[in-house]
């Protein structure tokens, strides 16, 4: 009953949501989306089986959340591998694919709910999905058209196709690593230096 009145105490402070986002973020990551639920996430923190539905009127609302506080996590380890000082502009594209397949190896049902067919393929992502989501690839059309200027990637092919191809094909190591088709954690990084020399110019 404390635990329960400790966790009301920090709804009424605003911080109950965050600590839904976290033990549901880590029932994803235990149990899948089929093992997640509102009344199982409630028993988890300790609140009353009503208390998640003041923040998440039903799973979809719920899914949302977490497939929007995965893209906010990668957004910032990605925006803090680009503003390393001290790493040249090749370096910085390698930290960035080591990291971008690591996140999704390390986070293989976030990632999916990230990026599959629960959300997306049902049409049912919130707005507030959207909005992180969506500038998510035109960071990465933007990024592409740095790293053409800086050298690193052709400046002679279409910027847009450029991104949509190396953003598949990350795409495609992770959905290898995750699925555990042809691939393994072991490869990981031999697969992401290729990735990075074959669509790089610069040594």
């Amino acid at each position: 009953m404390k635990k329960i009145s400790n966790q009301k105490s920090r709804y009424h402070h605003g911080d109950l949501r965050a600590s839904l986002l976290d033990a549901a973020t880590a029932m994803l990551g235990e149990d899948g989306v089929d093992g997640l639920s509102l009344r199982k996430l409630a028993d988890r923190v300790g609140v009353s089986r009503t208390a998640p539905y003041h923040h998440f009127k039903d799973k979809n609302q719920l899914l949302c959340a977490i497939a929007e506080q995965g893209f906010i996590h990668w957004q910032r380890e990605a925006k803090e591998i680009f503003e390393q000082p001290d790493l040249s502009p090749k370096q910085k594209y390698r930290q960035f694919v080591h990291g971008y397949i690591h996140y999704a190896a390390d986070n293989p049902e976030l990632y999916d709910l990230m990026f599959g067919r629960t959300i997306w393929k049902q049409n049912s992502a919130t707005e507030s999905l959207k909005a992180v989501a969506f500038p998510s690839f035109q960071h990465q059309v933007t990024m592409t058209q740095t790293w053409q200027q800086q050298g690193i990637m052709s400046a002679e092919a279409d910027t847009l196709r450029l991104a949509q191809v190396t953003w598949g094909t990350l795409h495609g190591i992770a959905r290898l690593l995750i699925d555990g088709i042809y691939a393994d954690a072991s490869h990981i990084d031999e697969m992401c230096d290729t990735a990075v020399e074959l669509f790089s110019k610069t040594p």
